[in-house]
Protein backbone atom coordinates (compact mmCIF):
# COMPACT_ATOMS: atom_id res chain seq x y z
CA UNK A 1 0.00 0.00 0.00
CA UNK A 2 2.88 2.33 0.45
CA UNK A 3 3.79 1.66 -2.33
CA UNK A 4 0.73 2.48 -4.29
CA UNK A 5 0.48 5.79 -2.36
CA UNK A 6 3.82 7.02 -3.02
CA UNK A 7 2.39 6.33 -7.41
CA UNK A 8 -0.68 8.59 -6.50
CA UNK A 9 1.40 10.99 -4.73
CA UNK A 10 4.19 11.03 -8.43
CA UNK A 11 0.55 11.14 -10.76
CA UNK A 12 -1.24 14.00 -8.87
CA UNK A 13 2.10 16.35 -8.52
CA UNK A 14 1.35 19.32 -10.33
CA UNK A 15 3.81 19.04 -13.12
CA UNK A 16 2.33 15.58 -13.70
CA UNK A 17 -1.08 16.60 -14.22
CA UNK A 18 -0.50 19.39 -16.38
CA UNK A 19 1.78 17.38 -18.71
CA UNK A 20 -1.49 14.67 -19.10
CA UNK A 21 -4.02 17.92 -19.75
CA UNK A 22 -1.90 19.41 -22.04
CA UNK A 23 -0.74 16.22 -24.01
CA UNK A 24 -4.23 15.40 -23.92
CA UNK A 25 -5.41 18.38 -25.56
CA UNK A 26 -2.12 18.01 -28.14
CA UNK A 27 -3.19 14.02 -29.03
CA UNK A 28 -6.67 15.03 -29.84
CA UNK A 29 -5.67 17.97 -31.84
CA UNK A 30 -2.97 15.98 -34.01
CA UNK A 31 -5.29 12.57 -34.40
CA UNK A 32 -7.77 14.63 -35.95
CA UNK A 33 -5.59 16.46 -38.79
CA UNK A 34 -6.16 13.75 -41.58
CA UNK A 35 -3.02 12.20 -42.85
CA UNK A 36 -1.18 13.11 -39.04
CA UNK A 37 -0.81 9.48 -37.18
CA UNK A 38 -0.78 9.06 -33.24
CA UNK A 39 3.60 7.84 -33.98
CA UNK A 40 4.01 11.14 -35.38
CA UNK A 41 2.65 12.81 -32.48
CA UNK A 42 4.56 11.27 -30.02
CA UNK A 43 7.63 11.56 -31.76
CA UNK A 44 7.03 15.35 -31.79
CA UNK A 45 6.46 15.11 -27.73
CA UNK A 46 10.08 13.73 -27.41
CA UNK A 47 12.07 16.66 -27.56
CA UNK A 48 9.34 18.44 -24.73
CA UNK A 49 9.95 15.49 -22.24
CA UNK A 50 13.75 16.06 -22.53
CA UNK A 51 12.58 19.09 -19.63
CA UNK A 52 9.87 16.94 -17.68
CA UNK A 53 10.51 14.88 -14.82
CA UNK A 54 10.42 10.67 -15.68
CA UNK A 55 6.47 10.81 -14.69
CA UNK A 56 5.64 13.22 -16.95
CA UNK A 57 7.40 12.82 -19.50
CA UNK A 58 6.15 8.81 -19.99
CA UNK A 59 2.76 10.81 -18.79
CA UNK A 60 2.93 12.71 -22.14
CA UNK A 61 3.72 9.83 -24.18
CA UNK A 62 0.76 7.71 -22.57
CA UNK A 63 -1.83 10.57 -22.91
CA UNK A 64 -1.33 11.94 -26.23
CA UNK A 65 -1.14 8.19 -27.89
CA UNK A 66 -4.62 7.39 -26.68
CA UNK A 67 -5.83 10.30 -27.61
CA UNK A 68 -4.29 10.72 -31.50
CA UNK A 69 -5.92 6.84 -31.63
CA UNK A 70 -9.24 7.69 -30.74
CA UNK A 71 -9.26 11.42 -32.28
CA UNK A 72 -8.37 9.79 -35.19
CA UNK A 73 -11.88 8.31 -35.70
CA UNK A 74 -13.31 12.11 -35.96
CA UNK A 75 -12.55 13.06 -39.66
CA UNK A 76 -13.10 9.20 -40.58
CA UNK A 77 -17.00 9.29 -39.51
CA UNK A 78 -17.46 12.88 -40.48
CA UNK A 79 -15.19 13.01 -43.96
CA UNK A 80 -14.50 9.13 -45.13
CA UNK A 81 -10.77 10.34 -44.20
CA UNK A 82 -9.03 8.36 -41.52
CA UNK A 83 -7.09 10.70 -38.86
CA UNK A 84 -4.41 7.82 -37.95
CA UNK A 85 -4.04 4.49 -39.45
CA UNK A 86 -5.55 2.55 -36.60
CA UNK A 87 -9.20 4.14 -37.59
CA UNK A 88 -8.33 2.76 -41.87
CA UNK A 89 -10.27 -0.68 -40.82
CA UNK A 90 -13.88 0.85 -39.83
CA UNK A 91 -13.63 4.44 -41.45
CA UNK A 92 -16.37 2.79 -44.44
CA UNK A 93 -18.45 1.47 -41.29
CA UNK A 94 -18.27 4.70 -39.55
CA UNK A 95 -18.93 7.15 -42.58
CA UNK A 96 -21.84 4.93 -43.70
CA UNK A 97 -23.44 5.62 -40.32
CA UNK A 98 -23.15 9.38 -40.71
CA UNK A 99 -24.57 9.18 -43.67
CA UNK A 100 -27.56 7.37 -42.36
CA UNK A 101 -27.94 10.63 -39.81
CA UNK A 102 -26.51 8.39 -37.13
CA UNK A 103 -22.95 10.63 -36.63
CA UNK A 104 -23.45 11.50 -32.82
CA UNK A 105 -24.20 7.23 -32.51
CA UNK A 106 -21.19 6.43 -34.98
CA UNK A 107 -18.72 9.22 -33.11
CA UNK A 108 -19.89 7.69 -29.57
CA UNK A 109 -19.35 4.43 -29.82
CA UNK A 110 -15.70 5.20 -31.49
CA UNK A 111 -15.16 7.58 -28.06
CA UNK A 112 -17.05 5.16 -25.55
CA UNK A 113 -15.94 1.69 -26.45
CA UNK A 114 -12.20 3.55 -26.82
CA UNK A 115 -12.00 4.52 -23.51
CA UNK A 116 -12.79 0.94 -22.27
CA UNK A 117 -10.67 -0.31 -24.22
CA UNK A 118 -7.58 1.66 -23.34
CA UNK A 119 -9.16 0.67 -19.91
CA UNK A 120 -8.83 -3.15 -20.22
CA UNK A 121 -5.62 -3.37 -22.31
CA UNK A 122 -4.48 -1.21 -18.72
CA UNK A 123 -5.97 -4.03 -16.45
CA UNK A 124 -3.59 -6.68 -19.27
CA UNK A 125 -0.91 -4.72 -18.10
CA UNK A 126 -1.01 -4.54 -14.49
CA UNK A 127 -1.63 -8.53 -14.53
CA UNK A 128 1.10 -9.68 -17.15
CA UNK A 129 3.33 -7.60 -16.49
CA UNK A 130 4.55 -8.15 -12.85
CA UNK A 131 3.88 -12.19 -13.73
CA UNK A 132 6.19 -12.10 -16.34
CA UNK A 133 8.65 -10.07 -14.64
CA UNK A 134 9.54 -12.87 -12.12
CA UNK A 135 9.74 -15.54 -14.63
CA UNK A 136 12.20 -12.67 -17.02
CA UNK A 137 14.59 -12.48 -13.87
CA UNK A 138 16.25 -15.64 -14.82
CA UNK A 139 17.04 -14.91 -18.22
CA UNK A 140 20.24 -14.87 -19.06
CA UNK A 141 22.23 -12.89 -22.23
CA UNK A 142 20.94 -16.18 -23.88
CA UNK A 143 17.52 -15.81 -23.60
CA UNK A 144 17.91 -12.55 -24.78
CA UNK A 145 19.65 -13.20 -27.39
CA UNK A 146 16.57 -15.16 -29.21
CA UNK A 147 14.02 -12.66 -27.54
CA UNK A 148 15.54 -9.56 -29.25
CA UNK A 149 15.97 -11.95 -32.66
CA UNK A 150 12.39 -13.51 -32.02
CA UNK A 151 10.53 -9.80 -32.09
CA UNK A 152 12.70 -8.81 -34.87
CA UNK A 153 11.34 -11.67 -36.66
CA UNK A 154 7.78 -11.45 -35.49
CA UNK A 155 7.65 -7.63 -36.65
CA UNK A 156 8.33 -8.83 -40.37
CA UNK A 157 4.85 -11.57 -39.64
CA UNK A 158 2.90 -9.16 -38.85
CA UNK A 159 3.83 -6.58 -41.59
CA UNK A 160 0.96 -5.64 -44.04
CA UNK A 161 3.45 -5.57 -46.59
CA UNK A 162 5.73 -7.82 -48.33
CA UNK A 163 7.94 -10.09 -45.32
CA UNK A 164 11.04 -10.20 -47.58
CA UNK A 165 10.51 -5.87 -47.61
CA UNK A 166 9.46 -6.11 -44.22
CA UNK A 167 12.90 -7.85 -43.57
CA UNK A 168 15.04 -5.92 -45.96
CA UNK A 169 14.10 -3.05 -43.77
CA UNK A 170 14.53 -4.25 -40.51
CA UNK A 171 18.22 -5.62 -42.07
CA UNK A 172 18.79 -1.81 -43.07
CA UNK A 173 17.45 -0.74 -39.19
CA UNK A 174 20.13 -3.07 -37.89
CA UNK A 175 22.73 -1.94 -39.76
CA UNK A 176 22.00 1.66 -38.88
CA UNK A 177 22.95 0.43 -35.66
CA UNK A 178 26.55 -0.56 -36.34
CA UNK A 179 27.73 3.02 -37.15
CA UNK A 180 29.95 4.07 -34.43
CA UNK A 181 32.00 2.76 -31.50
CA UNK A 182 29.46 1.75 -29.18
CA UNK A 183 29.95 -2.19 -29.65
CA UNK A 184 31.68 -4.53 -27.71
CA UNK A 185 34.87 -4.40 -29.35
CA UNK A 186 34.85 -0.53 -29.67
CA UNK A 187 36.15 -0.09 -32.54
CA UNK A 188 34.95 2.60 -35.73
CA UNK A 189 32.55 1.16 -38.15
CA UNK A 190 30.87 3.01 -41.18
CA UNK A 191 32.11 6.38 -39.80
CA UNK A 192 33.29 6.99 -43.46
CA UNK A 193 36.03 9.43 -41.67
CA UNK A 194 33.35 11.81 -39.85
CA UNK A 195 33.64 12.12 -36.53
CA UNK A 196 29.61 12.72 -35.86
CA UNK A 197 29.73 9.73 -37.04
CA UNK A 198 31.64 8.10 -34.12
CA UNK A 199 29.14 8.42 -31.56
CA UNK A 200 26.44 6.40 -33.99
CA UNK A 201 22.97 6.90 -35.32
CA UNK A 202 20.89 8.46 -31.83
CA UNK A 203 17.46 6.65 -32.22
CA UNK A 204 15.16 9.89 -31.38
CA UNK A 205 16.60 12.10 -34.21
CA UNK A 206 16.00 8.90 -36.62
CA UNK A 207 12.41 7.93 -34.70
CA UNK A 208 11.56 11.73 -35.34
CA UNK A 209 12.51 11.95 -38.94
CA UNK A 210 11.09 8.43 -40.37
CA UNK A 211 7.49 9.60 -38.57
CA UNK A 212 6.96 12.87 -38.65
CA UNK A 213 9.23 14.56 -41.40
CA UNK A 214 8.16 12.06 -43.61
CA UNK A 215 4.38 12.42 -43.14
CA UNK A 216 5.05 16.19 -44.16
CA UNK A 217 7.04 14.68 -47.29
CA UNK A 218 3.94 12.98 -47.84
CA UNK A 219 1.47 15.61 -46.86
CA UNK A 220 2.49 17.72 -49.38
CA UNK A 221 2.50 15.29 -52.53
CA UNK A 222 -1.48 14.74 -51.91
CA UNK A 223 -3.98 16.42 -52.06
CA UNK A 224 -5.73 18.91 -49.59
CA UNK A 225 -8.71 17.01 -47.65
CA UNK A 226 -12.20 18.57 -48.45
CA UNK A 227 -13.97 20.93 -45.87
CA UNK A 228 -15.28 19.21 -43.47
CA UNK A 229 -19.28 20.74 -43.84
CA UNK A 230 -20.99 22.74 -40.71
CA UNK A 231 -22.72 19.84 -38.69
CA UNK A 232 -25.04 20.20 -35.86
CA UNK A 233 -24.76 16.93 -33.49
CA UNK A 234 -27.21 15.96 -30.78
CA UNK A 235 -25.86 13.87 -27.77
CA UNK A 236 -23.03 11.77 -27.95
CA UNK A 237 -23.09 9.49 -25.54
CA UNK A 238 -26.78 8.70 -25.70
CA UNK A 239 -27.44 5.10 -26.60
CA UNK A 240 -23.65 3.90 -25.44
CA UNK A 241 -25.10 2.11 -22.20
CA UNK A 242 -27.96 -0.21 -24.52
CA UNK A 243 -24.53 -0.99 -27.01
CA UNK A 244 -22.85 -1.91 -24.45
CA UNK A 245 -25.55 -4.22 -22.91
CA UNK A 246 -26.02 -5.37 -26.41
CA UNK A 247 -22.69 -6.20 -27.88
CA UNK A 248 -20.73 -7.64 -24.87
CA UNK A 249 -19.22 -10.62 -26.69
CA UNK A 250 -17.93 -8.36 -29.72
CA UNK A 251 -16.52 -5.93 -26.90
CA UNK A 252 -14.46 -8.59 -24.83
CA UNK A 253 -13.54 -9.87 -28.39
CA UNK A 254 -12.29 -6.77 -29.23
CA UNK A 255 -10.30 -6.40 -25.80
CA UNK A 256 -8.97 -9.85 -25.97
CA UNK A 257 -7.51 -9.38 -29.65
CA UNK A 258 -6.40 -6.15 -29.07
CA UNK A 259 -4.25 -7.21 -25.83
CA UNK A 260 -2.72 -10.29 -27.86
CA UNK A 261 -1.83 -8.21 -31.16
CA UNK A 262 0.01 -5.36 -28.95
CA UNK A 263 2.01 -7.88 -27.16
CA UNK A 264 3.19 -8.86 -31.01
CA UNK A 265 6.57 -6.85 -31.43
CA UNK A 266 5.58 -4.34 -34.83
CA UNK A 267 2.24 -4.75 -34.41
CA UNK A 268 0.20 -2.20 -33.22
CA UNK A 269 -2.98 -0.38 -32.90
CA UNK A 270 -3.93 -0.79 -36.77
CA UNK A 271 -3.03 -4.12 -36.99
CA UNK A 272 -5.39 -5.12 -34.06
CA UNK A 273 -8.34 -2.98 -35.86
CA UNK A 274 -8.23 -4.40 -39.17
CA UNK A 275 -7.72 -7.70 -37.36
CA UNK A 276 -10.69 -7.26 -35.02
CA UNK A 277 -13.06 -5.71 -37.76
CA UNK A 278 -12.41 -8.77 -39.57
CA UNK A 279 -13.12 -11.40 -36.84
CA UNK A 280 -16.23 -8.84 -35.86
CA UNK A 281 -17.83 -9.69 -39.98
CA UNK A 282 -16.52 -13.40 -39.42
CA UNK A 283 -18.41 -14.49 -36.92
CA UNK A 284 -21.54 -11.90 -36.70
CA UNK A 285 -25.00 -13.28 -37.37
CA UNK A 286 -25.77 -10.64 -39.55
CA UNK A 287 -22.56 -10.03 -42.07
CA UNK A 288 -24.66 -8.51 -44.78
CA UNK A 289 -24.97 -5.40 -42.84
CA UNK A 290 -21.27 -5.02 -42.62
CA UNK A 291 -20.60 -1.77 -44.98
CA UNK A 292 -24.03 -0.07 -44.56
CA UNK A 293 -23.20 1.45 -41.22
CA UNK A 294 -23.52 -1.67 -38.86
CA UNK A 295 -22.33 -0.72 -35.23
CA UNK A 296 -21.18 -4.26 -34.41
CA UNK A 297 -17.59 -4.10 -36.31
CA UNK A 298 -17.02 -0.53 -35.45
CA UNK A 299 -17.50 -1.20 -31.45
CA UNK A 300 -15.35 -4.97 -31.53
CA UNK A 301 -12.75 -2.73 -33.94
CA UNK A 302 -12.95 0.68 -31.66
CA UNK A 303 -11.80 -1.09 -28.58
CA UNK A 304 -9.41 -3.29 -29.78
CA UNK A 305 -6.94 -0.74 -31.09
CA UNK A 306 -7.09 1.37 -27.64
CA UNK A 307 -6.43 -1.96 -26.01
CA UNK A 308 -3.57 -3.02 -28.00
CA UNK A 309 -2.23 0.40 -26.84
CA UNK A 310 -1.52 -0.42 -23.07
CA UNK A 311 -0.80 -4.18 -24.10
CA UNK A 312 2.35 -2.97 -26.28
CA UNK A 313 3.93 -2.12 -23.20
CA UNK A 314 4.26 -5.34 -21.58
CA UNK A 315 7.11 -6.47 -24.49
CA UNK A 316 8.94 -2.62 -24.22
CA UNK A 317 9.22 -2.54 -19.98
CA UNK A 318 10.24 -5.99 -19.44
CA UNK A 319 12.94 -6.58 -22.08
CA UNK A 320 13.11 -3.28 -24.20
CA UNK A 321 11.47 -4.91 -26.87
CA UNK A 322 8.86 -2.26 -28.57
CA UNK A 323 5.79 -3.60 -29.56
CA UNK A 324 5.08 -1.13 -31.84
CA UNK A 325 5.89 2.22 -33.07
CA UNK A 326 5.03 4.61 -30.36
CA UNK A 327 6.42 2.12 -27.54
CA UNK A 328 9.91 1.99 -29.26
CA UNK A 329 9.57 6.12 -28.83
CA UNK A 330 8.92 5.55 -25.38
CA UNK A 331 11.70 3.22 -24.57
CA UNK A 332 13.83 6.17 -26.08
CA UNK A 333 12.20 8.67 -23.18
CA UNK A 334 12.41 5.66 -20.39
CA UNK A 335 16.17 5.65 -20.85
CA UNK A 336 17.01 8.90 -21.47
CA UNK A 337 14.76 9.07 -17.82
CA UNK A 338 16.66 6.35 -15.89
CA UNK A 339 13.74 4.32 -16.76
CA UNK A 340 16.17 1.29 -17.87
CA UNK A 341 13.57 -1.47 -19.55
CA UNK A 342 13.85 -4.68 -17.55
CA UNK A 343 12.51 -7.14 -15.19
CA UNK A 344 13.94 -5.17 -12.11
CA UNK A 345 12.13 -2.01 -13.05
CA UNK A 346 9.14 -3.59 -11.38
CA UNK A 347 10.87 -4.43 -8.22
CA UNK A 348 13.43 -1.51 -7.99
CA UNK A 349 11.03 1.12 -9.02
CA UNK A 350 7.88 0.27 -7.97
CA UNK A 351 6.05 3.42 -7.71
CA UNK A 352 6.49 3.99 -10.85
CA UNK A 353 5.23 1.85 -12.44
CA UNK A 354 2.26 1.61 -10.26
CA UNK A 355 1.92 5.46 -11.62
CA UNK A 356 2.13 4.45 -14.98
CA UNK A 357 -0.83 2.31 -14.11
CA UNK A 358 -2.62 4.79 -12.66
CA UNK A 359 -1.69 7.45 -15.98
CA UNK A 360 -3.03 5.06 -18.31
CA UNK A 361 -5.99 4.44 -16.51
CA UNK A 362 -6.77 8.82 -15.63
CA UNK A 363 -6.19 9.24 -19.85
CA UNK A 364 -8.77 6.76 -20.64
CA UNK A 365 -11.27 8.70 -18.02
CA UNK A 366 -10.69 12.04 -18.96
CA UNK A 367 -10.84 10.98 -22.88
CA UNK A 368 -14.43 10.94 -22.72
CA UNK A 369 -15.45 14.59 -21.36
CA UNK A 370 -12.12 15.77 -23.72
CA UNK A 371 -13.57 13.79 -26.25
CA UNK A 372 -17.14 15.56 -26.43
CA UNK A 373 -15.46 18.41 -26.65
CA UNK A 374 -13.14 18.05 -29.91
CA UNK A 375 -15.98 16.15 -31.24
CA UNK A 376 -17.75 19.73 -30.86
CA UNK A 377 -14.72 21.78 -32.39
CA UNK A 378 -13.92 18.82 -34.87
CA UNK A 379 -15.43 21.47 -37.54
CA UNK A 380 -12.23 23.69 -37.12
CA UNK A 381 -9.72 21.28 -36.27
CA UNK A 382 -10.09 19.05 -39.37
CA UNK A 383 -10.55 22.35 -41.77
CA UNK A 384 -6.77 23.44 -40.33
CA UNK A 385 -5.28 23.82 -43.59
CA UNK A 386 -2.08 21.90 -44.61
CA UNK A 387 -0.11 25.08 -45.12
CA UNK A 388 -0.05 26.56 -41.81
CA UNK A 389 0.20 23.00 -39.44
CA UNK A 390 3.20 21.07 -42.02
CA UNK A 391 5.90 23.78 -41.13
CA UNK A 392 5.53 23.94 -37.69
CA UNK A 393 5.40 20.24 -37.63
CA UNK A 394 9.36 20.95 -39.57
CA UNK A 395 10.49 23.57 -37.02
CA UNK A 396 9.39 21.28 -33.99
CA UNK A 397 11.36 18.49 -35.69
CA UNK A 398 14.36 20.33 -36.38
CA UNK A 399 14.45 22.12 -33.20
CA UNK A 400 13.82 19.18 -30.99
CA UNK A 401 16.37 17.47 -32.64
CA UNK A 402 18.70 19.97 -32.23
CA UNK A 403 17.46 20.29 -28.08
CA UNK A 404 17.73 17.02 -27.56
CA UNK A 405 20.86 16.14 -29.05
CA UNK A 406 22.73 18.40 -26.57
CA UNK A 407 22.29 21.56 -29.49
CA UNK A 408 24.40 19.22 -32.47
CA UNK A 409 23.57 20.72 -36.04
CA UNK A 410 24.06 16.64 -36.75
CA UNK A 411 20.87 15.56 -35.19
CA UNK A 412 18.86 17.53 -37.61
CA UNK A 413 20.92 16.30 -40.74
CA UNK A 414 19.77 13.16 -39.25
CA UNK A 415 16.44 14.09 -38.95
CA UNK A 416 16.25 15.15 -42.65
CA UNK A 417 18.24 12.28 -43.98
CA UNK A 418 15.59 9.81 -42.15
CA UNK A 419 12.46 11.89 -42.86
CA UNK A 420 13.88 11.26 -46.74
CA UNK A 421 14.29 7.67 -46.28
CA UNK A 422 11.11 6.94 -44.74
CA UNK A 423 9.24 8.53 -47.24
CA UNK A 424 10.93 6.57 -49.98
CA UNK A 425 10.28 3.57 -48.10
CA UNK A 426 6.35 3.91 -47.73
CA UNK A 427 6.24 5.00 -51.20
CA UNK A 428 7.92 1.55 -52.14
CA UNK A 429 6.03 -0.54 -50.00
CA UNK A 430 8.74 -1.28 -47.38
CA UNK A 431 7.79 -0.75 -43.70
CA UNK A 432 9.21 1.62 -41.74
CA UNK A 433 8.29 -0.05 -38.50
CA UNK A 434 10.48 -2.91 -39.40
CA UNK A 435 13.33 -0.13 -39.96
CA UNK A 436 12.40 1.17 -36.18
CA UNK A 437 12.75 -1.73 -34.48
CA UNK A 438 16.02 -2.32 -36.00
CA UNK A 439 17.17 0.81 -35.06
CA UNK A 440 15.96 -0.17 -31.97
CA UNK A 441 17.03 -3.52 -31.23
CA UNK A 442 20.38 -3.34 -32.68
CA UNK A 443 22.35 -2.58 -30.00
CA UNK A 444 20.53 -5.26 -27.86
CA UNK A 445 20.72 -8.21 -30.45
CA UNK A 446 24.51 -7.26 -30.77
CA UNK A 447 26.00 -6.80 -27.29
CA UNK A 448 23.41 -10.07 -26.23
CA UNK A 449 25.19 -11.53 -28.61
CA UNK A 450 29.36 -11.19 -27.97
CA UNK A 451 28.33 -11.26 -24.55
CA UNK A 452 27.13 -14.70 -24.72
CA UNK A 453 30.10 -16.03 -26.76
CA UNK A 454 32.33 -14.93 -24.34
CA UNK A 455 30.66 -16.76 -21.64
CA UNK A 456 31.04 -19.87 -23.52
CA UNK A 457 34.55 -19.60 -24.85
CA UNK A 458 32.95 -18.97 -28.96
CA UNK A 459 30.47 -22.41 -28.24
CA UNK A 460 27.10 -21.55 -29.80
CA UNK A 461 26.10 -25.04 -27.67
CA UNK A 462 24.71 -23.01 -25.01
CA UNK A 463 22.44 -21.02 -27.38
CA UNK A 464 20.33 -24.07 -28.23
CA UNK A 465 20.92 -26.38 -24.85
CA UNK A 466 19.64 -24.68 -22.28
CA UNK A 467 15.55 -25.25 -22.35
CA UNK A 468 14.13 -21.68 -22.12
CA UNK A 469 16.47 -20.63 -25.20
CA UNK A 470 16.12 -23.60 -27.12
CA UNK A 471 12.39 -22.82 -27.19
CA UNK A 472 13.43 -19.69 -28.37
CA UNK A 473 15.46 -20.51 -31.04
CA UNK A 474 12.93 -22.99 -32.56
CA UNK A 475 10.38 -19.88 -32.53
CA UNK A 476 12.76 -17.72 -34.24
CA UNK A 477 13.70 -20.19 -36.86
CA UNK A 478 10.00 -20.81 -37.80
CA UNK A 479 9.21 -16.67 -37.88
CA UNK A 480 12.22 -16.66 -40.04
CA UNK A 481 11.72 -19.52 -42.37
CA UNK A 482 7.21 -18.74 -42.67
CA UNK A 483 7.98 -16.16 -45.31
CA UNK A 484 9.62 -18.76 -47.59
CA UNK A 485 7.70 -21.58 -46.73
CA UNK A 486 4.44 -18.78 -47.77
CA UNK A 487 6.07 -18.15 -51.06
CA UNK A 488 6.47 -21.71 -51.36
CA UNK A 489 2.71 -22.66 -51.40
CA UNK A 490 1.96 -19.15 -53.57
CA UNK A 491 4.58 -20.73 -56.60
CA UNK A 492 2.71 -24.33 -55.88
CA UNK A 493 -1.12 -23.48 -55.47
CA UNK A 494 -0.03 -20.64 -58.83
CA UNK A 495 1.35 -24.14 -60.93
CA UNK A 496 -1.86 -26.21 -60.02
CA UNK A 497 -3.95 -23.31 -61.23
CA UNK A 498 -2.38 -23.39 -64.45
CA UNK A 499 -2.31 -26.86 -64.68
CA UNK A 500 -6.23 -27.10 -64.17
Amino acid sequence: MNTVIQAFGLVFAWDVLIAIFASAIYGLTVGALPGLSATMATALLVPVTFYLSPIAAVATIITASAMAIFSGDIPGCLLRIPGTPASAAYTDEAYAMTRKGQAETALGICLWFSALGGIAGTLSLMILAPVLAEFALSFSTYENFWLALLGLMCATLVARSSPIKAIAAMLLGLLITCIGIDNPGGVARFTLGSTDLLGGIEPIPALVGVFALAEVMRALTEREPPKMPHRRLGSILKGQIALTKQYPKQQARGNIVGIIIGVLPGAGADMAAWVSYAMSKRFSKTPEKFGTGHPEGLIEAGASNNASLASGWVPALLFGIPGDTITAIAIGVLYMKGLNPGPTLFSEQASSMYALYIIFILANIIMIPLGIVMIRLASRVVGAPRSAVMPVIMVFCAVGAFATAGNNLFAVYCVAAFGVLGFVMEKNGFPVAALVLGIVMGTMVEQSFVTSLIKSDGSVLPFLSRPVSGVLAAMTFAALLWPVFSWSMEKLRARRAVAA
